[in-house]
């Protein structure tokens, strides 16, 4: 049986799924097709149902509750992670009103967060996240939303953080910021579910026990080729939430839901989030 599972090019990604698509997790002959995309382009692919299991934002999942379920194992959670506010000059964060400002997808949790925080800029644009940098350098916006390996380079290309939309959540909610997750669909045998969050598990396991099995394709697919980018990029975005949400995890990924809700970004629903719920 062969599944196939989205994932971002990001290094927490490949760093932790390396094991798992490479075959060095026994999965009593499941084998799974990588399709690696940007995530946004993966959000599109969970709003759509297109995927079995897939990578994508909370926000993107907020919508997709009814289709999909989200693993414990496997998500990107955390403090000190969140997408970064920047700009070519020094800007304060109550300055945005009247500025265009490029957002990395309309289903991001960054753009989620964005518009919750600033819902006086209403001059935004949605461009693919590695572009942000260089349409600023053209002067096609006066600030960005970056995330991903963007947050570790901004500063020494020049650029000024206006704003930490990451550590303006942990200011409101004392939690972790939700930032992407692994999801299955529903129609997804129940075991084979439940089982999948288990090899997810023992994909991390085996990273974290030989670092050096995933370095060619970590590197490969990376956006930022320098090795310290990189390893701070896992380091930061695969943690104890990456390895079981726990209690505070999911108490994190449930407010963010709501969020959704309450902000007219998804619809409310009933359903539970986690797989195994109803």
């Amino acid at each position: 049986m062969k599944l196939r599972i989205g994932l971002s090019p990001c290094p927490n990604d490949t760093f932790l799924l390396h094991a798992l698509l490479h075959g060095l997790v026994a999965t009593k002959g499941v084998t799974f097709e990588p399709v690696i995309e940007d995530v946004e382009a993966l959000n599109a692919r969970l709003l759509a149902g297109d995927l079995p299991v897939t990578k994508a934002s909370f926000a993107a999942f907020a919508r997709a509750r009814d289709r999909y379920a989200a693993c414990r194992t496997g998500a990107a959670l955390g403090r000190g992670a969140g997408p970064l506010v920047v700009a070519p000059r020094a800007l304060a964060a109550h300055d945005l009103g009247d500025r265009k400002v490029l957002l990395p997808g309309e289903n991001t949790t960054a753009a989620l967060l964005f518009r919750t925080f600033h819902p006086e800029v209403t001059d935004t644009v949605h461009l693919r996240y590695d572009l942000h940098l260089a349409a600023l350098a053209r002067g096609e916006a006066d600030a960005a939303v970056v995330i991903h390996e963007l947050r570790f380079t901004c500063r020494e290309r020049g650029l000024h953080v206006v704003e930490d939309l990451g550590l303006r959540w942990e200011g409101t909610t004392r939690l972790p910021l939700p930032l992407g997750g692994l999801f299955v669909r529903r129609d997804v045998d129940a075991a084979l579910a439940r089982k999948l969050e288990r090899w997810i598990g023992a994909s991390l396991a085996y990273a974290r026990e030989h670092p050096e099995a995933s370095r060619e394709f970590v590197r490969r697919h990376a956006q930022e080729l320098s090795d310290g980018v990189t390893a701070q990029h896992i380091g930061l975005y695969v943690n104890e939430f990456s390895a079981a949400l726990g209690a505070e995890g999911e108490k994190a990924v449930r407010r963010l839901l709501v969020l959704a809700e309450r902000t007219g970004a998804a619809a409310a629903s009933k359903r539970g989030f986690l797989v195994g719920d109803a």
